[in-house]
C-alpha cells in the first residue's frame, strides 16, 4: 500500500499505539491532542499479557521492565477482617506469561518517544472541530479517533453513546509505597472494593470503589477530599487504614457503563479504545483493549487496501470488545456482596479453590491473556 496521510485525534495510549505502529510502516502521522501536555492523572496502570504482546512487537518491552514492576500474585483479601481469602500465584502458575504494574505516565511517555522516533508527530491544544458527517476528510486519507471515552468522534461513525450512572464511584490516588511487595492486592467489602500496588520508583497505586445513589460525573480531573476516602473505607482492616492516613490528595470520578459501539468505521474514520468501547475498570482491560486495537489497525492496513483493512478491523475487533466489556461489567458484583452468609460461602469457595486448583481459578481468563493480536492473521 501506498503511504497514507492519517490524522490521530487523541494521544492516549490507543493513540499512541497506533501512531508508532503506523509510523513504522512508513505512513505520514499527525497527532492531535486537545490537552496542553500529557497528564499525569490517571496513576497506576497493570499491562496484561495481551497488552505486552504489543509492546512486545514495538519494541518496547525491555525498556518498561526496567522502570516498572513485575507482578507476582494477586491477593483476595476480606476488607473487614485483613483476612485473606485466596492467592493467585503467576509465577507459580502462568509463568510463561508477564504482567506489568506501571504509573500510568510512564507508559504514555515511552510510546510516545516511540512514535516521535518513528516519524510521527504530536500537537497539543489542538481542539479543531471535526468534519461533518458524511463529509469527505480533506488532505487526509484516514481520521482515527482515539478521543476517549468522551469521544467527539464516535458519533461521526456511530451513534452517540447514551452511557448510565453504574451507581458506582471511583478514587485514584498515588502514596509512598513503603511495601514494595510485587502484588496486588484486592480488599473486598460490602458495596465497596479497594485495590492497591506499587508501580515503580517507591510509588503505590490505590483504586476505590464505592457503590452510592448520588451521581458523580464521568472522568479522571474531579478532585476529591482524601478524608472522604478514608471515611469510606473506615470499617476495613488497619492495614488499608494506614495505607489511607498517608494520602494527601485524590481524585474522583462516576463509573458509567456505556454499550460498545456497534459500528466502527465510516468514511475513512474510524474508532479506537475507549472511543469505541469504554469498558469499566473491573478487568483492568481498558488500556490492554485499546494496545491491541492500534496493533489491529495498522496490521490490517498494512495487509489490505484500506476499505477492505477497515472492515477486517472492525469485524476482528467488536466481538472480542464485547465480550470484556460485558465480562468486567459483571466482575464488580464479585467484590461487593453485602449479604454476611453470600459473602462468607463466596470467600469460603474462593479459599477452597486457591487450595485445591490454583491454575485453574487463572485458566479462566486464558481468553483475555492468552490472546495474542501481534500472531493473528489480519
Amino acid at each position: 500500500m501506498r503511504p497514507l496521510k492519517i490524522t490521530i485525534a487523541g494521544a492516549g495510549i490507543g493513540g499512541l499505539a497506533a501512531a508508532a505502529a503506523l509510523a513504522r510502516d512508513g505512513h505520514s502521522i499527525r497527532m492531535i491532542e486537545r490537552a496542553s501536555a500529557f497528564s499525569q492523572v490517571g496513576a497506576g496502570i497493570q499491562v496484561s499479557p495481551n497488552g505486552m504482546a504489543v509492546l512486545r512487537a514495538l519494541g518496547l518491552e525491555n525498556e518498561l521492565r526496567t522502570e516498572t514492576v513485575r507482578l507476582a500474585a494477586v491477593r483476595l483479601r476480606d476488607g473487614p477482617s485483613g483476612r485473606t481469602v485466596a492467592t493467585l500465584d503467576f509465577g507459580r502458575h502462568a509463568g510463561d506469561l508477564r504482567w506489568q504494574l506501571s504509573h500510568r505516565a510512564t507508559l504514555v511517555a515511552h510510546l510516545a518517544a516511540a512514535s516521535v522516533d518513528a516519524g510521527a508527530s504530536i500537537e497539543f491544544g489542538v481542539d479543531r472541530a471535526l468534519p461533518p458527517e458524511g463529509q469527505a476528510l480533506e488532505g487526509e486519507d484516514l481520521l482515527i479517533g482515539a478521543d476517549g471515552i468522551k469521544s467527539r468522534m464516535r458519533a461521526l461513525v456511530d451513534n452517540e453513546s447514551s452511557p448510565f450512572f453504574t451507581r458506582q464511584v471511583a478514587w485514584r490516588t498515588v502514596i509512598p509505597d513503603a511495601w514494595r511487595e510485587p502484588v496486588v492486592e484486592v480488599h473486598m467489602g460490602p458495596g465497596r472494593h479497594l485495590v492497591t500496588y506499587p508501580i515503580g520508583d517507591g510509588q503505590r497505586n490505590i483504586a476505590a470503589f464505592e457503590e452510592r445513589a448520588e451521581w458523580v460525573d464521568e472522568g479522571w480531573n474531579h478532585e476529591d477530599d482524601p478524608d472522604s476516602l478514608r471515611a469510606a473505607f473506615a470499617g476495613f482492616g488497619p492495614e488499608v487504614r494506614r495505607m489511607l492516613a498517608t494520602v494527601e490528595s485524590v481524585h474522583l470520578w462516576g463509573l458509567f457503563r456505556h454499550r460498545v459501539a456497534g459500528r466502527w468505521v465510516r468514511d475513512r474514520k474510524v474508532l479506537l479504545g475507549d472511543a469505541a468501547h469504554p469498558t469499566l475498570p473491573f478487568l483492568a482491560q481498558g488500556a490492554n483493549l485499546a494496545l491491541e486495537d492500534a496493533w489491529v489497525l495498522a496490521a490490517a492496513i498494512r495487509q489490505h487496501d484500506l476499505p477492505e483493512a477497515l472492515e477486517r478491523y472492525q469485524v476482528l475487533r467488536i466481538p472480542r470488545a464485547t465480550r470484556i466489556v460485558d465480562a468486567a461489567t459483571r466482575n464488580a458484583r464479585n467484590y461487593h456482596l453485602r449479604i454476611p452468609p453470600v459473602r462468607f460461602a463466596a470467600h469460603a469457595a474462593l479459599k477452597a479453590a486457591s487450595a485445591i486448583a490454583p491454575a485453574a481459578m487463572l485458566r479462566r481468563f486464558d481468553w483475555i491473556y492468552r490472546h495474542d493480536v501481534t500472531s493473528l492473521e489480519v
